[in-house]
């Protein structure tokens, strides 16, 4: 009955007409920023942090994660009819997308894109309702060093598993870690590393270091290499699709789904790798697999299934252990902070009405995108001509008025200027930004966990190890972080023993 009442509840909060109103804006935004090349759902996400700042919490949240998964669609259009992925979760939709594009069944690609997504987001957010509350209820055994361990986790999945560099998204990692430390200690109250500036005794907020990352570095990658492309043309007509297409799609989208869940679960993994991994499941399982690239529709189910389904996945150890699992839901995450609500366990029982609404509303979103990617695509591709020398200042000056409109400090327009620089020639040399946000988000509570969990143990680190539930959270870390040695000198050498 717990399950129905909140449910319940959560319909209640998100069918009041602001609420509504915020989820039609921000699956309509995030289908915007995902059809655009070069800006993406993190960059979108932290573009609207300054908007979200100054709403209730539930609505602001649900103008996020409605931006969050519109993005997920976003990318379609532009892979299916610009051979140009919007964001990096729709690089294997290009291959056949585009390619029904040529073929003349741009229409049909897009429309099973949409239907595909609605199934594998609805299955999602289920399997959110489903199984976050019991494990939100476990987590509630945990202490201290349980979520110092967690936190590790998070931080470790997603430095050493996100970019091309291990090396690199641990030392971004650190550099965030660093960054948190500046300010008032958390135990003590004493002041570090402020130099006697009183604007840095609350330390560096999280809200101009993500808009200048992301939203400005995106701003500044538009301008050195603006993208101009042509776009194939459709019609609502033209989207029609047939029952071979439906038959030929529905068990991709059935397998689309499940493996982006579970992909979605997984700190570190994200939304692109369960692309490919549809994508390879499709062609393994194929009768045709020769045939891919030339036009398969199963090539466009499976990973637009797996791309939406993510999403959901995402939001469980997002929601309840307060651990992101990609850059995206790492964004979302500093948002809470900045409404001073900590994601976990607790966030169940003290802020029912967030989480439930919160819920709720990703229902409602789903059926806005499946009607708004169908009936709306033409006015999405009309969009997308706004030429990038009119886009980048508009979304410069929405940052800079955005981030100076939260705290009125010259402070923060300055920080936020800096670390956009900080973003665009990380970006130029492959640096992930994702593990610097997510060290600065995570490094508070790091820090706070640690040192109350070796005030437990009078100051011995085997309390990480003798704890069961910690025990198993270190070993998870330390087999990430020595992963290439596990992989090079242990499993392959074992392998060439078994060979021999």
């Amino acid at each position: 009955m717990d399950f129905v009442s909140n449910l319940s509840m959560g319909f209640s909060i998100a069918f009041t007409p602001i609420n509504l109103v915020v989820v039609t804006v921000g699956v309509v935004v995030g289908t915007l920023i995902g059809a655009l090349p070069g800006i993406g759902p993190v960059a979108g996400l932290s573009i609207l942090i300054p908007l979200a700042f100054g709403m209730d919490p539930t609505s602001a949240m649900i103008l996020m994660s409605g931006v969050y998964y519109g993005c997920m669609y976003g990318g379609t259009i532009t892979s299916v009819l610009m051979n140009v992925p919007g964001e990096s979760s729709s690089i294997m939709t290009c291959l056949d997308g585009n390619a029904m594009a040529r073929n003349g069944r741009a229409g049909p690609a897009l429309t099973i894109a949409a239907v595909g997504s609605f199934i594998a987001g609805t299955f999602s957010v289920v399997m959110l309702t489903l199984l976050a509350p019991p494990i939100a209820e476990y987590a509630l055994k945990f202490g201290p060093p349980e979520y110092f361990a967690l936190m590790l986790l998070g931080l470790s999945a997603i430095s050493g598993l996100t970019g091309e560099s291990r090396a690199k998204g641990y030392a971004m990692g650190f550099i965030g870690l660093a960054i948190a430390t500046i300010g008032l200690d958390p135990i003590d109250g004493t002041q570090r590393f402020t130099y006697g500036n009183l604007e840095l005794m609350d330390g560096i907020g999280f809200l101009p270091i993500a808009v200048g990352m992301f939203g400005l570095g995106a701003v500044l990658g538009m301008i050195e290499a603006p993208v101009e492309i042509q776009i194939m043309k459709t019609t609502l007509r033209e989207m029609i699709i047939t029952k071979k297409d439906l038959k030929d799609s529905a068990m991709p989208i059935v397998r689309g789904s499940l493996i982006g869940f579970v992909t979605g679960v997984l700190p570190g993994a994200g939304a692109t790798i369960s692309t490919f991994l549809a994508y390879a499941a499709e062609k393994q399982l194929s009768k045709t697999p020769e045939l891919f690239g030339t036009g398969m529709i199963e090539g466009v189910a499976g990973p637009e299934a797996a791309n939406n389904a993510s999403t959901g996945g995402a939001m469980i150890p997002l929601l309840t252990l307060g651990i992101p699992g990609s850059g995206t839901t790492a964004v979302m995450l500093g948002v809470l902070t900045l409404f001073n609500l900590q994601p976990g366990p607790l966030l169940f029982s003290k802020n029912p009405d967030f989480v439930w609404g919160l819920i709720a509303s990703m229902y409602i979103g789903n059926v806005m995108l499946l009607v708004l990617n169908i009936a709306f695509v033409p006015a999405f591709v009309a969009v997308l001509r706004v030429p990038y020398r009119v886009l980048a200042p508009l979304i410069a000056i929405f940052c800079l008025v955005g981030v100076y409109s939260v705290n009125y400090s010259v402070l923060d327009l300055w920080l936020m200027v800096g670390f956009g620089v900080v973003g665009y020639v990380a970006v130029k040399m492959s640096y992930p930004l994702a593990p610097l946000v997510l060290g600065l988000v995570l490094g508070g509570y790091m820090e706070v966990s640690l040192r109350q969990s070796l005030k437990m143990s009078q100051a011995d680190l085997s309390i990480f190890f003798t704890r069961p539930i910690a025990a198993a959270i270190m070993a998870v870390v330390i087999a990430i972080v020595l992963w290439p040695v596990l992989n090079r000198f242990v499993f392959k050498r074992g392998m060439k023993g078994l060979q021999t």
